[in-house]
């Protein structure tokens, strides 16, 4: 089996609300994928149509090749959830818990060293009402993967973790994911999301807006729903009419991002649009700008030629691909929170 998750023109609708817009997704077997989404996007609906939890409207899902929801007996044993309240007893203390799901299972990972990989060896016996909010978090993944599930859905992992319990709880997942664990992972962490997944997808409105692995999305060779239904990447809109675009190797694309104290007139935006070596020119905001090229070192050296002949002195030069964020942000806009 190739894909552990396949949907295909999903659609859900709540009181003529449209959540999901036939939203096409399939995620590999052993891979880690991020699902990333400004809140309303639909990702919370997606997740739990594949967990079983929620009939789609119109189109198909398939979950370790069952239907989630009519084939529950066959794919819930071979999954493990992760989510964002762990709704536990309060005077239950993580061993306990840990001990009761294990017994659900035929194959169960040591409840002891699981509680010691997952950083909770010495809360082992604290009553859940006194763990902390990163401790509950780290117990709750704990939780979803004592069962040794082929597939993990993990909804905001480290929510309310400190930095090292961050690190930590990556080490895990990155340790389950090499033991052939497929891992679905929503997070509003992009960092999170650009250091893990194999793949991300980006779903906006209930739609597909980018889908690829975290460097194809900061070059902007992501996939996305062409209308022609070929993949299309992430935009860099131009800053002025007819400014050329380029098609290069995926290799050689590169962003130079330029700061300065005041933003460009339209006559020196236009001169900055027409350097040579620049592809393409996208305004992040006012004095801001981002220079797609093919030639990086090249363009350093026209840019800071022209700057210097106009007097103008930057704040900033820096290349490279951009972040993950960039390009969500380029995607969703500036008020979207993942």
């Amino acid at each position: 089996m190739s894909d552990a998750i396949v949907l295909e023109r999903l659609t859900k609708e709540y009181g003529g609300r449209v959540v999901l817009d036939n939203l096409d997704l399939s995620v590999h077997a052993g891979e880690l994928f991020a699902l990333l989404g400004p809140n309303g996007a639909g990702k919370t609906t997606t997740v739990e149509i594949v967990e079983g939890y929620r009939t789609p409207d119109g189109g198909s899902v398939r979950v370790l090749d069952h239907d989630p929801r009519r084939e529950s007996g066959a794919v819930r044993p071979q999954m493990g959830l992760m989510l964002q309240s762990g709704g536990l007893y309060s005077q239950l203390r993580p061993i306990e818990a840990l001990e009761l799901f294990a017994a659900f299972y035929p194959d169960p990972l040591p409840p002891l060293e699981l509680l010691a990989n997952v950083g909770l060896a010495r809360a082992a016996r604290t009553r859940y009402r006194d763990l902390s909010g990163g401790e509950r978090q780290r117990l709750s993944l704990a939780l979803a993967i004592v069962g040794r599930p082929r597939l993990a859905i993990l909804d905001e992992p480290t929510a309310a973790m400190d930095a090292q319990a961050r690190r930590e709880t990556w080490r895990v997942l990155q340790e389950l994911r090499e033991g052939g664990t497929t891992i679905l992972l929503t997070t509003h962490l992009l960092d999170e999301a650009e250091r893990l997944a194999d793949r991300v997808a980006i779903i906006d409105r209930g739609r597909l807006v980018a889908l690829g692995t975290p460097v194809e999305l900061r070059r902007g060779l992501g996939a996305g729903p062409a209308a022609s239904g070929a993949p299309s990447g992430p935009e860099l809109p131009s800053a002025m009419p007819g400014a050329p675009v380029v098609e290069r190797a995926a290799g050689d694309v590169r962003e130079v991002r330029l700061e300065l104290t005041a933003p460009l007139d339209s006559d020196r935006l236009a001169r900055l649009g027409r350097l040579p070596g620049v592809d393409a020119l996208r305004i992040d905001r006012p004095g801001v700008y981002v220079l797609r090229t093919g030639t990086p070192g090249e363009l350093l050296v026209e840019l800071s030629t022209w700057l210097l002949a106009i007097g103008v002195e930057p704040l900033a030069i820096r290349v490279g691909q951009g972040s993950l964020e960039d390009v969500f942000l380029r995607l969703v806009g500036e008020g979207g929170e993942p």
